[in-house]
C-alpha cells in the first residue's frame, strides 16, 4: 500500500517553481519529498539542527527522514537560495517561496523554514469591486490566512485589467518574488525592493515622489513611521492597498502605534452643556483626523471576509461605544459571492475594544434552547462545541457567520446541555450581558446544523432539506385536491420536524410511520370538526 502511495505521489506533476524549491534540498531530502508529498498540498519544509526534517501539508506533518538535520544540510540549502536580508529571509529567484532562518547567538543558522509561495488568481474576487472603485483598502487577518496572496492579486487586477500605474513596495520580496525580475503573478505592476525593513517608510515616500503611481501596494504596515508614510501617500490622492499587523478593527483601535491608520484617537473634554446634549461623560474619545483608508476588510478565511465601510463612520461609532457589525461576504464552493448587510450594533469598551457584553438589538428577544433570538447573529462563540463542526456546518449551509475563539464580540454562544447545567462563569457572563445561549443535546455536525437551520430558516438552506420540503408541499397540495393520504420519502428526525410544521401551517394532519432509517411522513386530510 505504501509503495502504491509513493508511486502515485512520484507520478504527480511537479511544477517548475515547486521543483526549484525541492532542488535546493540535499539529495536524500529531495528524493524523500518526491516520494512522500503531493506538491499541490505542500505548505512548508522545516529543517532544525539535530531534529528530524519534516514537510507540512494541510492538517499534518510528514517525516522526510529519520536522520537528524546536520549543519551541512543547512549550509547546503542556504547556499542554494538567495541572500538573507536583515529580516533573516531569503528567496529563490523568480519564485514566491520564502526561506526564513533561525540563528544562534553567534549568528550561525540552526533552523530553516522553507515556505511555499503560490500566485493564485481569483483570490481577490470576493472584494474586487471595492479594489476597483479607487478606494484605499486595508486588509487584516491572522498570519497564513492569505493576505499577501490577495494583495498580490489585487495589484495584478489593477495593473492588468484596470490599466493603472501600480507600484508595489516589496519589503521582504513576498509579493513580487526574489531576484531583480519580479514574478509574473504581479502582472504589469512595478516593484520597488527595500534594502532593509527599517527603510520601508522611506521607500514608500520615494515611490510616490519618483514614479507617479496611481496605486501603491504595501505589505505589513507595522511601525509609526510606516503609518505616517501611508497617511502622506493618502493625502496625495494615491490609492493605497495594504495589510497591517492585526486581525480585526478592534486590534487597531487599541494599538497606539497603528491607530493613526484609523485617524488617530484623542481624549477630548466637553463642556457641561455639550456632555448633557450628547448624554456622555465630560471626557470622551474622538477621532483626530480622517482615516488613511476608506475601507477595512477583515479576512476571516480565504472565502469569508468582513467589510467595514465607510471607515470614518465606523470608527466614530466605535469610539462612542457601539461598533456596527460589518458586512459579511462569503464565496461558495461554486464560486458565487454572497453578500450580507447587517446593521446591528455590538457593544465596545471605552477604548474601542470589543466588550464581552454585546448590546441586544432594539426589541429583540434573547433566550436559549431554540426560541427567538432577535436579530440573527453574525459572530458565534462555541463553548464545549467543536469549532470544526461549527465551521463545517457554516460552510455547508453557506451562512455569512464567523466563528470566534472567545466571548468578545459574540452575538451567540453555542454550548452543550452538560456544560449549561454546570453554569460556568463564561455562560453566566454571556447571559448577564444579553448574549443568547443556544443549547445542543450532543456535540455533532447534525446537531450544529439543526441549530443553525432554526436560526437561519430562510438563508441559503441545505439543498437536500429544501428538496424534502418541496416534496412535502406537493403532497400537501395533492391531499387537498383528492382528500386522500399521501406519503413522502424517508427523512431524518430534523427534516421530518420541518415537514410536520409545514403540514400544520396548511391545517392538515401528519403522522410519522415506519422504522429508521425508513421513517417518513404520512399526510392526512384535516378531520371534520362539528
Amino acid at each position: 500500500m505504501q509503495s502504491q502511495l509513493s508511486s502515485a505521489v512520484s507520478a504527480t506533476v511537479w511544477d517548475d517553481e515547486i521543483e526549484q524549491l525541492a532542488q535546493a534540498l540535499p539529495l536524500h531530502l529531495y528524493e524523500a519529498l518526491h516520494e512522500r508529498i503531493d506538491p499541490r498540498e505542500l505548505l512548508e519544509i522545516v529543517l532544525d539542527l539535530g531534529r528530524e526534517p519534516e514537510a507540512r501539508v494541510p492538517g499534518r506533518e510528514v517525516l522526510l527522514s529519520r536522520q537528524p538535520v546536520t549543519e551541512a544540510d543547512l549550509e547546503y540549502v542556504a547556499g542554494r537560495v538567495g541572500e538573507f536580508g536583515d529580516d533573516n529571509r531569503a528567496g529563490i529567484e523568480r519564485t514566491l517561496h520564502r526561506i526564513s532562518a533561525i540563528r544562534n547567538r553567534r549568528g550561525r543558522i540552526v533552523g530553516l523554514t522553507c515556505r511555499v509561495g503560490r500566485a493564485v488568481t481569483g483570490t481577490a474576487e470576493i472584494f474586487r469591486d471595492i479594489v476597483e472603485s479607487g478606494k484605499s483598502v486595508l486588509l487584516l487577518g491572522r498570519p497564513g490566512i492569505g493576505k499577501t496572496t490577495m494583495l498580490r492579486e489585487s495589484a495584478r487586477l489593477l495593473a492588468d485589467e484596470q490599466r493603472k500605474r501600480v507600484v508595489i513596495v516589496d519589503t521582504s520580496n513576498e509579493i513580487g518574488g526574489d531576484g531583480d525580475i519580479p514574478h509574473p503573478g504581479i502582472g504589469r505592476a512595478r516593484r520597488m525592493q527595500v534594502r532593509t525593513p527599517l527603510l520601508q517608510h522611506s521607500v514608500m515616500i520615494e515611490a510616490v515622489e519618483n514614479h507617479m503611481p496611481e496605486v501603491i501596494v504595501i505589505d505589513e504596515i507595522g511601525t509609526e513611521l510606516e503609518a505616517a508614510a501611508a497617511r502622506t501617500i493618502a493625502e496625495r490622492a494615491v490609492q493605497l492597498i495594504a495589510t497591517a499587523h492585526g486581525q480585526t478593527l478592534e486590534n487597531l483601535l487599541v494599538n497606539p502605534t497603528l491607530n493613526d491608520l484609523l485617524g488617530g484617537i484623542q481624549s477630548v473634554t466637553l463642556s457641561d452643556e455639550e456632555a448633557r446634549r450628547r448624554g456622555t461623560q465630560k471626557t470622551v474619545l474622538e477621532r483626530k483626523a480622517p482615516p488613511t483608508f476608506d475601507v477595512l476588510i477583515e479576512i476571516q478565511d480565504r472565502d469569508r471576509v468582513a467589510i467595514h465601510e465607510p471607515l470614518a463612520e465606523v470608527v466614530d461609532a466605535a469610539l462612542r461605544g457601539s461598533l456596527p457589525s460589518p458586512r459579511l461576504r462569503v464565496r461558495t464552493r461554486e464560486g458565487r459571492i454572497i453578500s450580507n448587510v447587517d446593521n446591528a450594533i455590538r457593544a465596545v469598551g471605552p477604548r474601542g475594544d470589543a466588550g464581552a457584553a454585546a448590546r441586544p438589538a432594539e426589541g429583540g428577544s434573547h433566550s436559549h434552547n431554540g426560541r427567538s433570538l432577535g436579530r440573527r447573529p453574525r459572530a458565534i462563540f462555541p463553548y464545549g462545541v467543536s469549532r470544526s463542526y461549527l465551521e463545517q456546518s457554516i460552510r455547508e449551509l453557506e451562512l455569512p457567520v464567523r466563528v470566534l475563539g472567545n466571548l468578545d464580540g459574540a452575538d451567540l454562544v453555542l454550548t452543550l446541555k452538560s456544560y449549561y447545567r454546570r453554569r460556568p462563569d463564561i455562560l453566566r457572563q454571556a447571559e448577564s450581558g444579553g448574549i443568547p445561549v443556544q443549547i445542543l443535546k450532543s456535540n455533532s455536525v447534525a446537531q450544529v446544523k439543526e441549530a443553525l437551520s432554526r436560526i437561519y430558516p430562510d438563508e441559503h438552506p441545505d439543498p437536500a432539506v429544501q428538496r424534502a420540503l418541496d416534496e412535502a408541499m406537493e403532497a400537501i397540495q395533492r391531499v387537498k385536491a383528492t382528500l386522500r393520504p399521501q406519503e413522502v420519502s424517508p427523512q431524518n428526525a430534523y427534516v421530518r420536524r420541518l415537514q410536520h410544521q409545514l403540514v400544520s401551517e396548511h391545517e392538515l394532519v401528519a403522522r410519522s410511520t415506519g422504522k429508521e432509517p425508513q421513517r417518513r411522513l404520512r399526510i392526512l386530510p384535516a378531520p371534520d370538526v362539528d
